[in-house]
């Protein structure tokens, strides 16, 4: 009995594997093992029964164990510590029937597909030389501009980070003197325009390039697999970690349908993950809210899905306890992007042509220098 056979009978569903597929991974696992160092240590000889998060394996080097799971993109943590909530995976699996079923718009020579997102992030200031920190929410609306070559110039407009929300007078007082000193740097109109071919813009390498896209697994077992081991020792934990990962990739807003749906598939099966909202209002867009709460920080990821088209309308993360020390009140969403595709003829001329940097690194558009800000398209 090998380990697919194994899995097979707490779970029908696992995908087929061939003896040297399994064979490559117990090498790269038990290989991943090895050279983790691990020691046989002596324990008292009460018994106790270890489980790992319910799913009642022993613990055989735990800590290497979910790494070499994860590093042989074969057998690894997808599936086999539970999943979503049923609700919350039917949700996702109507949202990824959907997806198919609703074809991707067919970009003719020449035109673009327009991705306008509505970011909004927080912003938040210590006061003077005391420990109050005073926060407010900013909103910046941009315009993505993708063409049907991809290879070709990439155009983004990028708008100014406005304030759009504040909590009390002295966060309206740090917000109202924040944009003024912007206003009278740039002016209150000044957008950025941006162009660089396949997306690279400053320099940085497009996640969503074609080849990077179409590198990425379809199988949802695979891609999720794939996800832990790309996120690996980043933030609170593997499961909230690989949400936050599934978010960023469909905020984009040009996943191919069949990834989307593969990338829903996969949400479906990380623990934790419910239904936090049936009627999730994002910026005048309507859908159901699929998230997963961090118990480290208290903040909860929510993807926000239209289940009858299988589109993202958006994400965001909410701030579910409150925080003296963030400024921000509880159930504040702290951020969240809303997104709309349509497909356009067009996409504005000129613009700053990307590779032009100061000493510091950074660009210099309209005489102002710029450098890489958070939640860059490619970042």
């Amino acid at each position: 009995m090998n380990e697919l056979t194994l899995l097979r009978k707490v779970r029908s569903d696992v995908p087929e594997a061939s003896d040297d597929v399994l064979d490559k991974g117990r090498a790269a696992l038990f290989s991943r093992i090895n050279a983790s160092g691990s020691t046989v240590v002596k324990r008292p000889k009460r018994k106790a029964r270890a489980r790992w998060a319910g799913a009642g394996l022993g613990v055989i080097g735990a800590a290497a164990l979910v790494t070499g799971l994860v590093v042989t993109n074969v057998v690894g943590l997808a599936g086999w510590r539970g999943g979503a909530d049923p609700a919350a995976a039917a949700v996702l699996h109507s949202a990824a029937l959907a997806s198919i079923e609703n074809s991707d718009p067919v970009l003719a020579a020449g035109q673009y597909l327009r991705v306008d997102s509505a970011a909004v992030y927080g912003a938040t200031t210590q006061i003077g030389d005391s420990d109050k920190m005073v926060s407010y929410l900013t909103i910046t609306n941009d315009e993505l501009y993708v063409p049907a070559d991809r290879a070709e110039d990439w155009v983004w407009v990028r708008g100014l980070a406005e304030p759009y929300e504040t909590f009390g007078p002295e966060s309206k007082r740090v917000a109202d003197e924040s944009w003024a000193a912007v206003v009278s740097e740039r002016g209150a109109d000044s957008n950025e325009l941006l162009r660089a071919p396949k997306g690279a813009f400053y320099s940085y390498e497009n996640i969503h390039s074609p080849d990077k896209l179409a590198a990425l697994p379809r199988n949802p077992y695979v891609l999720l697999n794939q996800i832990y081991k790309t996120t690996i020792g980043q933030g609170n934990s593997p499961d909230g970690e690989a949400l936050v990962w599934i978010a960023d990739t469909l905020r984009f807003g040009a996943v191919p349908a069949d990834l989307r749906a593969a990338l829903y598939k996969a949400a479906a099966m990380i623990p934790g993950v419910e239904i936090t909202e049936e009627q999730a209002n994002l910026n005048g867009a309507t859908g159901i809210a699929i998230g997963r709460l961090e118990d480290v920080n208290g903040i909860r990821q929510d993807l926000i899905i239209d289940p009858a088209t299988g589109q993202l309308i958006g994400e965001r993360q909410v701030l579910t306890g409150g925080d003296e020390q963030s400024g921000f009140p509880a159930g504040t969403s702290i951020s969240w992007t809303a997104i709309r595709t349509t497909v356009v003829d067009d996409a504005p001329e000129g613009g700053t042509a990307n590779g032009i940097f100061d000493e510091m690194g950074c660009q210099t558009a309209a005489g102002v220098s710029q450098c890489p800000p958070e939640g860059v398209p490619n970042e």
